[in-house]
């Protein structure tokens, strides 16, 4: 990419060889290492990120949607209003710098699988809720759908195409010389008061953005992590309108090729592995079944875990004993609407001295730290 497409450029020292000196390395290059990376490189700092792109990660299986409501009780999603926009500007100036359209405007029509989710759907309308709203022809989806309750539409939502965000920063961060395409080996990282060390690249500081990887990390292992498995089918069905996502129990949401869409995600506290399993599939192609009256096939199955945090709020923030040393992790299942913010929040408290917000500093827990 030339000097002439994009406002911003890597400046020319940030190339990640042998003896290269950087401001910042980041391990890691999921959403969370790609977003902190993306607003470094913004305020013109120089890092090197170490990512061995993994196909199972958390980040690559999600569907990136960004929906501002949570839970049975359709609740406002914590901080939405802040949220919202901010990612939205995010993704949209990232794809403009990437060539490629990384954020889509959708809506999410609701089909209430009992009485009860109905009516709770309904008396958040009457409490005036932004994001809720009746659906005026309550039989429009019926050609596709088996639904007896009814359904409501929440709007706007978002997508975010993951998976072409974070290629197409990976292929920018290679080309321009600020990638270490390997597995992170923390035996080769020296704290010094001088700086980080790790295979001849010196750094100001390192940040841990490793994703399930963090609840081994010699650092930061003793934070209360809470592992999540999340598992998904990306099916093919024709018919389906792609300007909505679908809901009733799962998500089904349309995919940029055309009539595929991702089905997903349960979300497992306890399991043996991260590898995609028999019961969810035979479970989702069930429901899918049952909910769907138009035919369908099925072409992949994925699986991934992602690191949350027992309390729900992400991990933000520098060791209380290594300030040279920090994290931005524990997103959870919110991360694509989390993770822009959090990652400039972060960025704004290294170079201007914003104060983190107490409720995603990492120092929260700094007794607990403390031991590590």
């Amino acid at each position: 990419m030339s000097q002439q497409d994009t406002p911003y450029n890597l400046p020319a020292s940030s190339t990640a060889t042998a003896n290269t000196r950087v401001d910042y390395l980041i391990v890691g290059q999921g959403l969370c290492g790609t977003l902190l990376s993306w607003h470094l490189f913004k305020e013109g700092k120089t890092f090197v990120v170490i990512d061995e792109d993994r196909d199972n990660s958390a980040s690559k299986v999600a569907a990136g949607i960004i929906n501002p409501v949570t839970g049975r009780r359709y609740v406002n999603s914590w901080m939405i209003e802040d949220l919202y926009p901010f990612a939205q500007q995010v993704y949209t100036e990232m794809g403009r710098h990437l060539q490629s359209q990384l954020i889509l405007l959708k809506d999410l029509i609701d089909f209430f699988p009992s009485p009860q989710m109905r009516d709770a759907f309904v008396n958040r309308i009457l409490e005036n809720d932004t994001y809720l709203h009746s659906y005026p022809d309550q039989n429009e989806f019926n050609t596709n759908f088996n639904y007896d309750f009814g359904c409501g539409l929440i709007k706007p939502v978002f997508m975010v195409h993951l998976t072409r965000l974070l290629r197409g920063w990976r292929k920018y961060l290679k080309d321009h010389g600020c990638l270490f395409s390997e597995r992170f080996e923390a035996a080769a990282v020296t704290v010094t008061d001088t700086g980080v060390h790790y295979r001849g690249c010196q750094a100001e500081r390192i940040i841990f953005c490793e994703g399930i990887g963090a609840m081994e990390n010699g650092w930061f292992r003793l934070l209360p992590f809470s592992a999540v498995k999340g598992e998904a089918l990306i099916i093919r069905c024709a018919g389906l309108d792609s300007q909505h996502i679908y809901k009733k129990g799962l998500s089904l949401a349309p995919l940029e090729e055309e009539d595929n869409f991702w089905v997903g995600s349960n979300y497992q506290w306890t399991f043996e592995d991260d590898r995609p399993t028999e019961q969810f599939y035979a479970a989702t192609v069930l429901h899918l079944k049952h909910w769907l009256k138009v035919p369908f096939k099925v072409l992949d199955h994925r699986a991934g875990i992602r690191p949350a945090a027992i309390e729900r709020r992400p991990f933000v923030g520098f060791h209380p004993k290594q300030q040279r040393v920090g994290i931005l992790n524990g997103m959870g299942t919110k991360g694509t609407s989390l993770a822009p913010f959090f990652a400039h929040h972060l960025v704004q408290h290294m170079l201007h001295g914003i104060p983190l917000q107490e409720e995603v500093d990492v120092n929260r827990f700094n007794r607990i730290l403390s031991h590590s």
